[in-house]
C-alpha cells in the first residue's frame, strides 16, 4: 500500500517532489510574468491610442527608400476679376533607377531601349545615360532632367506602350513636381513677390500669405506585405489656398504702361542713368474701403527670372559686378518703393495741415494771408515756391496755388503740440498695417513736439523736414476725401480653398475717424480748385470732376538740385471712387523742381483708366 501511495499523482506528490522554497520561486516568476505581460499590453494600447500616428510616421520614415513624395500645389494669386497673377504648373522630374535597369536579365536590350526612349522624349543624350550607369550602377535615384512638361510626360507614357520597340524600357519614372509661373512677367512684380527653391517666398503677397498659399506634401509608402506582395499607404497632399486680391489687372497694366513710357521718354536725360527717374511709383486705391486697386514702381523685374540684372546694366557691366554688389542691386530691385521707402512729401502734405486747423477750430474758413514770397522765422528766411509772392491768399487759394507762406502761418497758429497730434491722427509716424511685408517704420522720422523749433514747425506745415511712405500719405488722404474715415489698407479681399470655395472674406476695416464730413467736403472744394485753376490745371480730364494736390520736395542735401515731385488726386468730386497718387523721385530732367512731370503722368493714366473703370462723369459732359 505504501508503494502505491508513493506513485499516486496529486498535490501531496508534487509537494513532496518540490519543496516549499521552490514553489515560492515558481509562483513569484509566474506573477512577474503576468505583470510584465499586462504592462506590455498596456503600453501597446497606449502607443496605438495616444502615440500611434507619431510612431507610424517614424516607421514610415524608415521606409523612405520605398516611398515617394506627393507634392502639394501652391495656391494661386488672383486679381479682382479672377485672372491668375501667379499660379503653379505641374511638371515632372525624370528619375533613373540604375539598379533596376542593370538588374534586368536582358540588360543590353533594356539599356538600349531605355536610352532611346530618354533621347526621343526628353532630349537626354545617350552618352550621358551610359556614363551615369557606369559610374553609379547601384544608385536608385538619379535626376536626369528637371521640370519636363505634361506633353513630354504623355509622350513617354504612350511610347512605353509600343511593346515591339520599347517594351523593355525599365528603371525610369517621372516624379511629379510644381513650378511657379507668373503669366504677366513684370506686372506688379514687387507687389506680387516670387518664390525660390520650390515654395520659399520672397517679398510681396507671396511672402505675406505664404502660410495660406502653401499646402502640405503627401506621401506614398511602399512595403512588403503578406505573401511578399508590395503594399502601399497613400497620404494625399493637401493643396494650398488661393487668394483673391483687389488688384485690377487692366488698371495695373494701364498704369505700368504709362510709367514705362515716361521712363523711356526721359531715359537720356542729364543724370546718365538710362532711366527716366530714380524711382517712379503709383498707387491707386478705393477711398471708401481702403482697397488697393493697383500698385506699381519702376524699375521693375521679371517674376519668372527675378535674378536677371540685364534690365539695369549692360552685359559688360554685369560681368564686372561683384557677387556682393549683385545681391545689393537685386535687393534694391525687389524692394517695394510704395511701402518700404520714405521721403519728404512736399506740398501734398498741405491739405493735412489745413484739415487739422479746420478740425480743431484754429481755422474758421475765412482767414487770409499775405505772401511776399518769403517768411522770416527766427533767424531763417524761408521762401515760398513763388519767389515774388502770391499776395493775399484765402484758404482755398493757399491750397490751389500751394502757398508756403500761408501754410507757415497756419502751422504757427496750430502750435507744435496740435500739429504733431494731428500728424499721428492722419497716420504719419504709424504703421498702416497693410497685408504686405516690408512696411517702413517712420515713428522716428517725425519731430517730437517738445523738440520742434519754430522753423521746424514752419517747414513741416508745408511738407518738408519729416518723412512718410507713399502708402501712409495715400491712406491718410483717402480719409480727407471720403468723409473722414480712415480704413486699413489691404490688398487681399478673399481666400478660397483648393476647390475654389470661398472660406474667408476680408471686409474693410475702419480704424478711426480723422476729420468730420464737413471738413472733408471743404477740403474737396479746395482741391477741386487746384485742378480747375491752380497748380494742377494740366491734370484735367474732360468729362470728369477731379480734385487733387501737387507736391515738390527738395531732397537732402539741400541746394543740390535733387527733388521728388508728386501729384495726388481723386474722382469724382462727390463720393470719390478712385484715388491716384503719383511720385517721381529725381526725374531725369534738367529742372527737377517741377511737379508738372507727375501731373502729366497722372493725367495720362486718368484719361485711360477712368473710362475703363466707369468712373462717374459730371452731369454737364
Amino acid at each position: 500500500m505504501a508503494d502505491n501511495r508513493k506513485k499516486r499523482i496529486g498535490p501531496k506528490f508534487i509537494y513532496k517532489k518540490f519543496p516549499n522554497r521552490m514553489q515560492k520561486k515558481l509562483v513569484f516568476v509566474f506573477v512577474v510574468t503576468i505583470l510584465a505581460f499586462v504592462i506590455l499590453v498596456g503600453n501597446v494600447v497606449k502607443i496605438v491610442i495616444q502615440d500611434g500616428e507619431k510612431y507610424e510616421k517614424k516607421v514610415l520614415d524608415r521606409q523612405h527608400n520605398n516611398s515617394r513624395i506627393i507634392p502639394f500645389k501652391r495656391g494661386d494669386i488672383l486679381d479682382a476679376n479672377g485672372t491668375k497673377l501667379a499660379t503653379s504648373e505641374r511638371v515632372y522630374n525624370v528619375i533613373l533607377d540604375a539598379k533596376v535597369l542593370l538588374d534586368e536579365k536582358d540588360s543590353v536590350r533594356a539599356k538600349k531601349q531605355t536610352v532611346d526612349a530618354l533621347k526621343k522624349c526628353f532630349g537626354i543624350e545617350k552618352e550621358t545615360v551610359y556614363q551615369i550607369l557606369e559610374e553609379k550602377p547601384e544608385s536608385s535615384y538619379i535626376v536626369l532632367k528637371k521640370e519636363v512638361n505634361f506633353k513630354q510626360y504623355q509622350a513617354f507614357e504612350k511610347l512605353k506602350k509600343d511593346e515591339k520597340k520599347y517594351g523593355s524600357v525599365r528603371g525610369v519614372w517621372l516624379e511629379e513636381s510644381y513650378v511657379r509661373i507668373y503669366p504677366y512677367n513684370t506686372l506688379a512684380s514687387d507687389l506680387i513677390g516670387f518664390t525660390v527653391a520650390g515654395n520659399v517666398a520672397n517679398g510681396g503677397l507671396e511672402a505675406a500669405y505664404n502660410n495660406v498659399l502653401n499646402g502640405m506634401d503627401g506621401r506614398e509608402y511602399g512595403y512588403i506585405g503578406e505573401n511578399s506582395s508590395v503594399e502601399k499607404i497613400v497620404k494625399e497632399a493637401v493643396d494650398g489656398k488661393s487668394i483673391v486680391t483687389s488688384i485690377d489687372l487692366n488698371l495695373q497694366s494701364i498704369i505700368e504702361k504709362h510709367i514705362r513710357e515716361f521712363n523711356e521718354e526721359h531715359k537720356n536725360g542729364p543724370n546718365k542713368t538710362g532711366f527716366g527717374s530714380k524711382n517712379t511709383a503709383v498707387i491707386a486705391m478705393r477711398p471708401g474701403t481702403g482697397e488697393v486697386l493697383a500698385m506699381a514702381s519702376y524699375p521693375n523685374f521679371d517674376l519668372n527670372h527675378p535674378r536677371e540684372l540685364s534690365g539695369l546694366f549692360s552685359e559688360e557691366q554685369i560681368k564686372n559686378i561683384s557677387e556682393e554688389d549683385k545681391v545689393k542691386e537685386l535687393n534694391k530691385l525687389w524692394r517695394n518703393f510704395c511701402v518700404s521707402d520714405t521721403y519728404e512729401p512736399g506740398s501734398t502734405a498741405k491739405p493735412f495741415t489745413i484739415a487739422a486747423g479746420l478740425e480743431n477750430g484754429t481755422l474758421k474758413g475765412d482767414e487770409t494771408y499775405v505772401c511776399p514770397g518769403y517768411l522770416d522765422v527766427g533767424k531763417w528766411r524761408i521762401k515760398c515756391n513763388k519767389k515774388d509772392g502770391h499776395g493775399t491768399q484765402n484758404l482755398k487759394q493757399a491750397i490751389a496755388n500751394s502757398c508756403n507762406v500761408a501754410l507757415m502761418h497756419i502751422g504757427d497758429a496750430l502750435g507744435a503740440n496740435e500739429f504733431s497730434k494731428y500728424q499721428h491722427i492722419f497716420g504719419f509716424g504709424e504703421y498702416t498695417g497693410i497685408d504686405l511685408p516690408g512696411e517702413a517704420a517712420t515713428g522716428t522720422l517725425l519731430f517730437d513736439p517738445k523738440k520742434m523749433g519754430d522753423a521746424d514747425l514752419a517747414t513741416n506745415a508745408f511738407g518738408q523736414n519729416f518723412n512718410v511712405t507713399m502708402l501712409q500719405l495715400a491712406t491718410g488722404f483717402n480719409s480727407l476725401i471720403n468723409g473722414g474715415n480712415y480704413y486699413k489698407p489691404h490688398v487681399v479681399k478673399q481666400i478660397r480653398d483648393a476647390n475654389g470655395n470661398v472660406i474667408e472674406n476680408k471686409t474693410p476695416v475702419l480704424m478711426k475717424k480723422t476729420v468730420s464730413e464737413e471738413t472733408s467736403k471743404t477740403l474737396r472744394t479746395y482741391m477741386e480748385s487746384t485742378v480747375k485753376e491752380g497748380t494742377a490745371k494740366s491734370a484735367q480730364v474732360p468729362g470728369y470732376a477731379i480734385g487733387g494736390k501737387t507736391g515738390t520736395a527738395e531732397k537732402y542735401p539741400r541746394n543740390h538740385g535733387k527733388n521728388l515731385v508728386s501729384f495726388i488726386g481723386y474722382a469724382p468730386q462727390e463720393n470719390p471712387e478712385i484715388m491716384l497718387y503719383v511720385v517721381i523721385d529725381e526725374p531725369n530732367v534738367q529742372n527737377q523742381a517741377s511737379s508738372s512731370y507727375a501731373i502729366q503722368l497722372a493725367q495720362k493714366i486718368m484719361a485711360e483708366a477712368f473710362p475703363y473703370m466707369n468712373i462717374t462723369k459730371t452731369e454737364t459732359n
